[in-house]
Parts: C-alpha cells; sequence; structure tokens
C-alpha cells in the first residue's frame, strides 16, 4: 500500500520484452536500499523488485498490467515516479493508494494558475469509476485532489514543488497517464449499485 507521495524519478536505463512480459530495468537514488521481492511504485503501478545489481533494480509487468497502464509506453530514457511502500508507524501523507491502477487517461490541457498549473485529464468511464469534487485520485501515482469534476474528465492543480519532484514536469497535451480512483469511492459505489439493482 502506498500514500501517493513520490520519493523520487527513476531513469529507465533498459527494457526487455520476456513473451508477454517486459522486465524494465532503472536506477534511482535509493536503489542501494533496495531488495528482491520489494514492493515499489512505478507511474502508480506496484510491482517488485526481482534483481538489484550495477546501481540498478529490476522489475517485471506483466500483459494485464501493460495493457491497463502507461508502463508499455515507456522508452530508455524516460522518468518514472516512484514510491516505495507505507510502513505501518508512517504518517499517511497523501490517501490510501493500492498501486492497483484502474486505467489511463489522456491530458487534454495544461493552464497556468499564478505559479501553479492545472491539468485536464479525460478518461473512458469504465467499472463505474468516477471522481467526486475536492475528492482524491492518484495520477501517475502521485496523490492529488480532483477539482471540476465531470462524468468523464477531471482536473488537478500542481504546485511548483510536485511539477519538479514528479514527471508532471514531461506531461504534455496528448500525454497517456495512469489513474487509481479513490478506494473508498469504489467500495461506496459498487454498494449503492447492488442496492438499486436489488
Amino acid at each position: 500500500m502506498f500514500s501517493g507521495i513520490i520519493e523520487e524519478t527513476g531513469i529507465v536505463k533498459n527494457i526487455k520484452k520476456d513473451g508477454g512480459n517486459v522486465h524494465f530495468t532503472l536506477t534511482c537514488g535509493f536503489v542501494n536500499e533496495l531488495k528482491p521481492d520489494q514492493s515499489l511504485s512505478h507511474n502508480g503501478v506496484c510491482l517488485t523488485v526481482t534483481e538489484v545489481k550495477n546501481n540498478t533494480y529490476t522489475v517485471t509487468a506483466v500483459q494485464e498490467t501493460l495493457l491497463k497502464s502507461n508502463l508499455g509506453l515507456l522508452k530508455i530514457g524516460d522518468k518514472v515516479n516512484l514510491e516505495r511502500s507505507m510502513k505501518p508507524d508512517s504518517l499517511l501523507d497523501g490517501h490510501i493508494v493500492q498501486g492497483h491502477v484502474d486505467q489511463t487517461a489522456v491530458c487534454t490541457n495544461i493552464e497556468e494558475a499564478d505559479g501553479s498549473k492545472y491539468y485536464t485529464f479525460e478518461y473512458e468511464p469504465v467499472n463505474d469509476n468516477i471522481t467526486v469534487e475536492k475528492g482524491s485520485i492518484s495520477v501517475n501515482g502521485v496523490s492529488l485532489t480532483v477539482v471540476n469534476s465531470k462524468e468523464n474528465s477531471f482536473q488537478v492543480a500542481i504546485i511548483p514543488f510536485t511539477y519538479e519532484l514528479t514527471n508532471f514536469h514531461e506531461i504534455k497535451k496528448g500525454s497517456i497517464v495512469n489513474l487509481e480512483f479513490d478506494i473508498i469511492g469504489k467500495y461506496i459505489t459498487k454498494i449503492v449499485k447492488q442496492y438499486m439493482n436489488k
């Protein structure tokens, strides 16, 4: 489980296809603190470290993950948002992020706002995934607050610190991002739907 507070961006060093799977090799500032079997969020996707070697580490994404996320679009040199899993005694600064990406969205607009930026994302509503005004959402693993919530789009405000620390500074119109909708909202939506269908 994660909080959506990104530690830093990792750099993709190698990509190797293996049947329907893809092995990604990356480097980051805390690579020497990693160990095999450790969970690590990559653009919001929870992946398991399989090897740590020569100041790099490797993770594997299965075909289902590649279909539902933007990891299959990664190229060597790309920046990836990284977060290690939460510890039981850590503060929850963001919101509960499982590392299970629901789907992708497209950035359709970026607006300047007195030093910050508003990003607009559009997505295809599936599986009753919704946003609510002032609710939480994970975009590329970043815990953010929803504004201007609509049926198939929403906005988030990005402060300069988040812009520089994460790969948001590389997102432009047309970029594909990962979305994980709020788990509490998903449970409530499912319960209400089951109740209404009785």
